[in-house]
């Protein structure tokens, strides 16, 4: 071996020393950032812990001190229902003096009623009988044992309990105490929580007392504890600390700041030392000569990373836009002839408009399954990121689903761009600012912002990247609904995008699930995803069969709207599954307000008078819908469509996959079969909804000019949405679609012979208007 071999390994070790010898001192100052980032991290976290522990202790505890303190009464309600006094006053029927031997004694009562089985006398007296009170002597009474609640009664927010009273071994009567609110409050009230955290005693979506930082309540379900014995739980919450860096808590985040801190400091040193000339005792090494530097080779040049973008094709013509396109819920074209690319990108740069006016930066864009999704995404990403806005693509996902990622990623802002049920050469825009549904004005405002070109052009533009919410979705309503008992369901999505995540959420429930159509297919080449009409039920109501499974679920193109199908191939219409939901949610809500469209049967609100609710009629369409939510505070909504939106346990918007799980929830606790739950629900005859084509394609003059001339004798006319006429054994309907240039009719009776009669009246009064109009009854 030569000297030159030998001087080559030392010279390498010589030139890499040398090379790295000045970076050290940066490679130290970044470590020693990371460092120092790590540390302050894990106090943080450190910190937050501590405060989540105390917050956990102080709610546990009061959670504990509550429930005793309940329980002790419902104790004594029972004991003082049972005694030999009460039970000889029921026996009399003297309720009145019943209830004055229950309440004798009792320190803190404020009133005692004894009411009959029947309760006709307190729904006779509705709406001051008070919803809440009748709802909770309707459980006491269903459910045979005592119950306390939160009602509203005597002008405010009382602790109400009710209590069965037995004849016979039959109950036969409900007492009903009210007392003051304190002796349910009492152990929050003077539970210790600072300012900087939140905790709440809640019954539905109700808060009934709240103590420390209220903007902290959207987020305290999460860590909301149930009250045992109650329909209560305490809700807390904390401020956002923000999760540790790399997902380490606080003291790993202290292990590595340690480490980084010792490298740091080693790094320093070694930038110290002084360089090394010779590599060995005797070899000398030269250093390169202007020659030598002249003959190499130019180092290679490495490209930055490019940052993934929208692409949008560049538009050099003007862009006409169709005003049509604008409806009463949303924005829905047909691609090609009202709605393309350039369209799309004018409609971003409005709604970023709209968005700029009200200081909101941030909105997140979903897509469903059809072939146009891609480029209406992309059109509508550049106008909103032309306008300056924060564009959040969450990819192909559900309606529903994009409304989620508005409330998890907090923008408050959401376009679905979504066909929803109609035709493969559909597509549109649902859209949410500020949290409100845009419908109406605030839809046809957007087309006067491009017409009269008063669109928002940011300085800069705004950013872009993607998200992924499905996982958050699936884990949020699972971790609230799970199953009492396993359910063999088949589900249809009729090659929708919510076959993309319907059977995941249903399975993680605990469903067995059979998937029917879920490929996402944007030609939906199986059938129309519209469950709303019979004939696309069919596959799924034989697969039901062929499998023997409970219940087939069918969802439509976006997955907002739930059809549902028994295993003897019956067609449970939604205003009928909307009494089934009702009945749930007013066993934790009693007095909630549930809305219902006018498309809906007249039985709807007697089912929720009877579970204690206050039923309220709407006009048709998921965003008035949810307008009216709003202004009313309802707990629970629903629409012959398919559409429901719950509020309890959810966030009020239209969600045809939670529907779902929520309805499979209901049913695995009853000790029927679905099909017996489902088929008890009231029912009379009546028609699915009836599309026909408008006269001269103008839907709503012609609803109008039959409102003005119509008369029906002996019944009475509502003209919310339309022109909907009750008779005391039925009803009909006809009103204006607000998506397509059709009218839409349902009837229904409580026989054949009454729905005959009262379509009869349409279609006299209908054809005496337009004779050549094609009724198909």
């Amino acid at each position: 071996m030569t000297e030159h071999d030998h001087a080559e390994p030392a010279k390498r070790k010589f030139d890499v020393t040398n090379a790295m010898r000045p970076m050290l001192p940066a490679i130290a100052l970044v470590a020693l950032l990371i460092a120092a980032w790590l540390a302050w991290s894990g106090f943080v976290a450190f910190r937050a812990e501590q405060r989540e522990s105390s917050l956990l202790r102080t709610r546990d505890a009061t959670a504990m001190t509550i429930a005793a303190a309940v329980g002790k009464d419902l104790e004594q309600l029972s004991t003082r229902a049972a005694s030999a006094p009460a039970t000889a006053a029921l026996a009399s029927g003297d309720l009145a003096a019943a209830g004055k031997v229950i309440g004798d004694g009792w320190a803190g009562v404020e009133k005692v009623e004894v009411l009959g089985g029947d309760f006709d006398a307190a729904y006779a007296g509705l709406p001051d009988a008070g919803y809440g009170k009748l709802g909770l002597v309707e459980s006491a009474m269903s459910e045979n044992k005592p119950i306390a609640a939160l009602v509203r009664d005597a002008g405010g927010p009382k602790l109400g309990l009710a209590a069965p009273m037995f004849q016979g071994g039959k109950t036969t009567a409900v007492a009903y105490v009210r007392m003051p609110l304190a002796l349910a409050t009492g152990a929050l009230d003077s539970a210790n929580v600072d300012d900087a955290s939140y905790l709440a005693l809640r019954q539905g979506s109700f808060s009934v007392v709240e103590r420390g930082d209220k903007t902290l309540a959207s987020g305290a379900e999460v860590r909301a504890t149930p009250i045992r014995g109650t329909q209560w739980r305490l809700a807390a919450g904390l401020p956002d600390a923000g999760a540790a860096p790399f997902g380490l808590g606080a003291i790993p985040c202290f292990a590595v700041a340690i480490v980084l801190l010792a490298l740091s400091l080693l790094a320093w040193r070694a930038s110290k030392r002084p360089g090394a000339a010779v590599v060995a005792d005797d070899v000398h090494v030269a250093a390169p000569t202007l020659a030598d530097h002249l003959h190499q080779a130019p180092a290679a040049v490495v490209p930055m990373a490019k940052v993934k973008d929208v692409v949008v094709p560049i538009k050099g013509a003007p862009v006409l836009i169709d005003k049509g396109i604008f409806r009463a819920y949303d924005i829905r074209g047909i691609v090609g002839k009202t709605l393309d690319i350039g369209v799309a990108e004018l409609i971003g740069q409005a709604i970023g408009s709209l968005m700029a006016d009200k200081g909101l930066s941030d909105i997140v864009v979903g897509r469903d399954g059809r072939l146009s999704g891609p480029d209406m995404v992309g059109g509508l990403a550049e106008g909103l990121r032309k306008a300056g806005r924060n564009v959040i693509d969450i990819g192909m996902a559900a309606t529903p689903v994009v409304y989620f990622a508005a409330y998890q990623l907090r923008t408050g802002c959401c376009v679905a761009v979504t066909g929803s049920h109609n035709p493969p050469d559909y597509n549109g825009f649902k859209i949410v600012i500020g949290g409100e549904t845009l419908s109406g004005n605030a839809i046809t405002d957007l087309y006067a912002r491009i017409a009269e070109d008063r669109l928002h052009e940011a300085a800069s533009q705004g950013n872009w990247q993607q998200r992924d919410v499905s996982a958050d979705y699936i884990e949020r309503i699972t971790s609230d609904v799970q199953l009492d008992r396993r359910l063999k369901v088949v589900v249809d999505a009729g090659n929708g995008v919510a076959g993309a995540i319907a059977p995941q959420v249903l399975t993680s429930i605990g469903a067995e699930v059979t998937p029917l159509f879920c490929e996402v297919d944007g030609t939906f080449p199986n059938h129309h995803p519209d469950p709303s009409e019979a004939h696309n039920l069919e596959s799924l109501i034989q697969m039901v069969k062929r499998l023997d499974a409970d219940v087939g679920i069918a969802f439509d193109g976006d997955g907002d709207r739930l059809g549902v199908v028994t295993k003897d191939g019956h067609n449970i219409f939604p205003d009928r599954l909307l009494m089934l939901f009702a009945a749930d949610v007013l066993e934790r809500n009693p007095g909630a307000v549930i809305v219902y469209d006018v498309k809906c049967t007249g039985r709807l609100p007697g089912q929720i008078l009877r579970h204690g609710g206050s039923p309220l009629m709407w006009k048709t369409g998921h965003s008035l819908i949810k307008a009216k939510m709003r202004e009313t505070d309802a707990e629970l909504a629903g629409e012959m469509s398919g559409h429901f939106f719950f509020k309890e346990r959810w966030f009020g918007f239209d969600d045809g996959i939670y529907a779902a799980a929520r309805l499979l929830e209901i049913l695995a606790s009853r000790s029927q079969s679905p099909s017996e739950t489902l088929d008890a629900l009231p029912d009379g005859v009546s028609t699915p909804e009836i599309k026909v084509d408008a006269p001269e394609g103008d839907p709503h003059a012609f609803v109008e000019a039959f409102r003005a001339r119509a008369k029906f004798e002996g019944a009475r006319l509502s003209t919310i949405d339309g022109l909907r006429v009750d008779w005391p054994d039925g009803w009909g309907l006809v009103r204006a679609s607000n998506t397509t240039p059709v009218l839409v009719m349902r009837f229904d009776g409580d026989s054949r012979d009454a729905l005959t009669r009262i379509q009869n009246a349409f279609r006299e009064q209908l054809l005496a208007m337009k004779p050549d109009l094609k009724l198909p009854f």
